[in-house]
C-alpha cells in the first residue's frame, strides 16, 4: 500500500460520480451511491475526519436535447431531476454532508478558476479541428447531438462516447458517417475553432500517479493501457448555448466548457460549499484539495474510470490541486445479463423498491455485500430474498433478538460479568477485519465482518446452551448471555455503516447512548447498558409468494422493454455513470453432445502465486494449486486485476488444454473469466482445490 493506512491525522473526502441530472434513479444507479455512503460511514468508524459530497450534472447535450424536447428551458429541466435526486438519496439514507449541482454560483466560479489556472500555467491551447454541422438546419452538433460509427471499433456511437463498442472517449470529428440527431439529416464536418488541454505533456507524471493510486483493481489496471499508449490532448470546449462559459478574454466567448471539465470539479466546489457551512475550524475544503493534502477518495461507475484516472489527475495537477488518493469504481447491475436502461424503462426504480414497502437496509446490504464492488450483479428478487431471508433474518436478526430477549427475561438486562476472554478475541478480530476491509476498499468485506461476528454469536449460544444452564450453573448462563449481549452491541457498531436504521435500532436495544453513527469501533467493546428493555425483531423473512408477485411485475416490464427493441420504437441508449446498455455475442448454434462436455475437465483451483510476466503488457503467470498438482498457468489479466491479492483467490481452471507457450512462458491450463474486465470465475460455497465443475 503507497499510503497511510486509514485512519489518518489529514482530513478525507469521499466523492460519488454525478448523477447525471436527466431521469429517474434506479438500483444500478444505487450501487455506486451506497457503496460511497457506505465507505464513508466506515471511514468515520475508524475515527477518520470524513466528508461525503457529490452532486447533479446539469450540463450537456443530453439535457439540452430533451429539455427541447419537451419545450422547457435546460436549467428548469434539469434543476427539476437535481431535487428529485435530492429528495431520493436520504429515503435510502445516502447521506451526503453537501449535495450541490454543476450549475450552482460555487461549482462556476471554481470551474472558472481552475480553466483560467490552466491558461496561465500554460496548459491549454487553441487549435481547429473539424467539428459535425447540420447543414439544413445550419448548427453545430456538439456530443450527443451527432451519432454514427467509431472509427475504431466499428460500432454505433453517439458524440463524445463509443457506448456500445468499445466504451472510448471520441474527440469532435472522429464518429464515421456522422448524422444529426435532430432531425435525422446526415451531418458534414466544418473547421472550428476550439479549446485544448495538453494532456501529453501529463504522461510521465500519469504514470506515477497511477502507480500511487489505490482503490480497486479495475480503476488502477484498466488505465494503464491509456497512460502507457499516445495520449492525445482533450478538447474542453463545445459549440452550444448550455453549460458554463469558457471564461471571457481567452478568445472563445461563443463556447461553453465540455461537460466532463465542470462536472468532476464539483467535487471541489460541493467540499467548498459543506466547509462554508459548518465552518474552516470544523473541516477546511483546502487541507484536502490545495494545502498538505487529505485523503480524496472518489467512487464511481466503471464506465467513467478514464475520465477519474486520466483526465481529471490531469486537470489537478495542472492547476496546482491535490491528486486522489483512490479511486472506487463499481460494476453494474444487470437483468437478465442486460445493463439496466432508464430510456427503455427495463430496470427497478428506486422509488418502486420503497413503494413496494420494502425496509432500505435490506437493499443497502444486498447492493453492498452481492459480489466484489467491482463486478456486475445479475439482479433477481429470487437473490434478494435469499440473502435477506438467510443473512439479514437469520444470521444477524436472529442472534440479536434471542441474545437480548433472554438477557431481558431471565436478568433483567445485561448481566453483571466481564466479557469472557474468547468472546473478546473475537469481536476485536471483527475490528481488526472491518478495518482491514476499509482500508482494502471493499465494501463488501466491511459488511461480512459483522454478519460474521454474528455467525459467530449464534454458534457460541448454541454450542453454550444457557437455557440449559439458568437453574444448574447460573453463573455460567450469565457469562454466556453477557458475552452474547457484548457481541450484538459490537455488531450494532460494526454493521451501521451498511444498515443504519437497524443498527440504530439495535443500539437503542443494547442501551446506547446518542447515536450509534456517533461512535468509533472502539464502542463495540464497550459494556452494555445493564438495563434493557424487551426488544422487537429487526426484520421480517419475505414469503415466497411476495418474490413470485415481484417478479411478475419485473418479468412484465422486461418484456416490453425487449418488444421495444424489436420492433425498433426506442432507438436511445442512455449512458449515465451507472447506466449502460451490456451486448453479447449471440448463442452457438452448433451444440456439442454431452461426451464432449465430459471431455472438460474443468476444476476448482486457488491461485498461490501471481506476478506480471516482463515484457508482456498483459500477460501475468499464475501458480495454481489444482488438488492433485500446482500448475504454471498464463492468464491476460495483468492490467486487469491486482496481482499481489490473487494469492488465495478460488477459481475456476480447465485443466485439460493442451500447453502452450506464451511470450516464453509455458502455460499448462486456462483460467476461466467472463467479459471484458476478466471477472474470475469462482465458486460461491465450500469447493476445494482439485474438486470438478459439473
Amino acid at each position: 500500500m503507497s499510503h497511510e493506512e486509514f485512519p489518518t491525522d489529514r482530513p478525507a473526502v469521499v466523492t460519488c460520480g454525478l448523477p447525471y441530472a436527466n431521469g429517474d434513479l434506479h438500483i444500478g444507479h444505487l450501487r455506486t451511491y451506497v457503496g460511497g455512503d457506505v465507505f464513508a460511514r466506515a471511514l468515520r468508524k475508524l475515527g477518520q475526519e470524513t466528508a461525503f459530497v457529490s452532486g447533479s450534472d446539469m450540463h450537456g447535450t443530453p439535457v439540452a436535447v430533451n429539455a427541447e424536447r419537451d419545450g422547457v428551458s435546460p436549467e428548469a429541466f434539469a434543476l427539476e431531476w437535481h431535487e428529485t435526486y435530492e429528495a431520493t438519496f436520504p429515503k435510502f439514507d445516502v447521506d451526503f454532508d453537501n449535495y450541490g449541482h454543476t450549475h450552482d454560483a460555487t461549482n462556476v466560479e471554481t470551474t472558472t478558476d481552475i480553466v483560467r489556472a490552466l491558461e496561465a500555467n500554460g496548459h491549454v491551447y487553441e487549435k481547429e479541428i473539424m467539428v459535425a454541422y447540420d447543414p439544413i438546419e445550419e448548427q453545430s452538433l456538439p456530443d450527443r447531438y451527432v451519432e454514427g460509427t467509431c472509427p475504431y471499433c466499428g460500432a454505433k456511437a453517439r458524440g463524445d462516447e463509443c457506448d456500445e463498442g468499445c466504451g472510448r472517449h471520441l474527440e469532435p470529428g472522429e464518429i464515421e458517417d456522422p448524422e444529426s440527431t435532430i432531425t435525422g439529416n446526415p451531418a458534414e464536418y466544418r473547421e472550428q475553432t476550439h479549446k485544448f488541454f495538453r494532456v501529453s505533456e501529463f504522461q510521465d507524471y500519469l504514470g506515477g500517479f497511477i502507480d500511487r493510486l489505490e482503490g480497486t483493481s479495475n480503476a488502477r489496471n484498466q488505465p494503464r493501457e491509456w497512460i502507457e499508449g499516445e495520449l492525445r490532448d482533450w478538447c474542453i470546449t463545445r459549440d452550444m448555448d448550455w453549460g458554463i462559459d469558457y471564461p471571457e478574454g481567452d478568445g472563445a466567448e461563443d463556447l461553453v466548457l465540455y461537460v466532463w471539465v465542470d462536472a468532476p470539479i464539483e467535487y471541489i466546489s460541493s467540499t467548498k460549499q459543506y466547509s462554508e457551512r459548518v465552518g474552516a475550524d470544523v473541516y477546511d475544503w483546502e487541507d484536502v484539495w490545495r494545502e498538505s493534502g487529505g485523503e480524496i477518495v472518489h467512487v464511481i461507475g466503471r464506465d467513467i474510470i478514464q475520465h477519474h484516472t486520466v483526465f481529471w489527475p490531469a486537470m489537478l495537477r495542472g492547476a496546482d490541486y491535490n491528486e486522489p488518493r483512490a479511486v472506487m469504481a463499481s460494476g453494474f447491475i444487470t437483468l437478465n445479463g442486460k445493463g439496466f436502461s432508464t430510456s427503455r424503462n427495463r430496470a427497478v426504480w428506486a422509488d418502486e423498491y420503497l413503494d413496494e414497502g420494502f425496509d432500505p437496509d435490506l437493499l443497502r446490504y444486498y447492493l453492498a455485500t452481492n459480489g466484489g464492488f467491482q463486478q456486475d450483479v445479475d439482479f433477481s428478487w429470487e437473490r434478494f430474498r435469499e440473502r435477506v431471508n438467510n443473512e439479514l433474518v437469520g444470521t444477524v436478526g436472529n442472534f440479536a433478538y434471542r441474545a437480548l430477549l433472554f438477557a431481558h427475561r431471565e436478568f433483567g438486562g445485561t448481566p453483571d460479568a466481564d466479557l469472557s476472554d474468547e468472546v473478546r478475541e473475537r469481536i476485536e478480530t471483527a475490528i481488526d477485519d472491518f478495518a482491514a476491509a476499509v482500508n482494502d476498499y471493499s465494501i463488501r468485506k466491511a459488511g461480512d465482518a459483522a454478519v460474521a461476528l454474528a455467525g459467530f454469536g449464534n454458534e457460541y449460544i448454541q454450542r453454550n446452551e444457557p437455557w440449559n444452564l439458568v437453574d444448574d450453573d447460573p453463573e455460567r448462563a450469565a457469562q454466556v448471555i453477557r458475552d452474547c449481549v457484548g457481541i450484538t452491541k459490537a455488531v450494532a457498531v460494526l454493521f451501521a455503516p451498511v444498515a443504519p436504521r437497524t443498527c440504530e435500532r439495535l443500539w437503542s436495544q443494547v442501551g446506547g447512548e446518542g447515536s450509534v453513527h456517533a461512535v468509533t469501533v472502539d464502542a463495540a467493546l464497550e459494556p452494555p447498558a445493564a438495563d434493557l428493555d424487551e426488544p422487537t425483531e429487526l426484520y421480517e423473512k419475505i414469503p415466497d409468494e411476495r418474490v413470485e408477485e415481484l417478479n411478475a411485475k419485473l418479468a412484465a416490464r422486461v418484456e416490453a422493454a425487449e418488444t421495444d427493441d424489436e420492433d425498433g420504437t426506442e432507438t436511445e441508449t442512455e449512458t449515465t455513470d451507472t447506466d449502460t446498455d451490456m451486448h453479447f455475442d449471440p448463442i452457438e448454434s452448433d451444440r456439442i453432445d454431452f461426451e464432449t462436455f465430459q471431455d472438460l475437465d474443468i476444476r476448482v483451483g486457488e491461485v498461490l502465486e501471481a506476478e506480471g510476466i516482463e515484457g508482456a503488457d498483459k500477460l501475468a503467470r499464475l501458480v495454481v494449486d489444482i488438488g492433485v498438482e500446482k500448475r504454471q498457468i498464463v492468464a491476460g489479466i495483468k492490467q486487469l486485476h491486482d496481482l499481489e491479492a490473487l494469492p488465495g483467490t478460488r477459481v475456476i481452471v480447465l485443466a485439460n488444454l493442451e500447453k502452450a507457450e506464451l511470450f516464453g512462458v509455458e502455460s499448462n491450463g486456462m483460467v476461466l473469466a467472463a467479459g471484458e474486465e476478466a471477472d474470475l470465475l469462482t465458486t460461491v460455497a465450500d469447493a476445494v482445490p482439485g474438486e470438478r465443475v459439473r
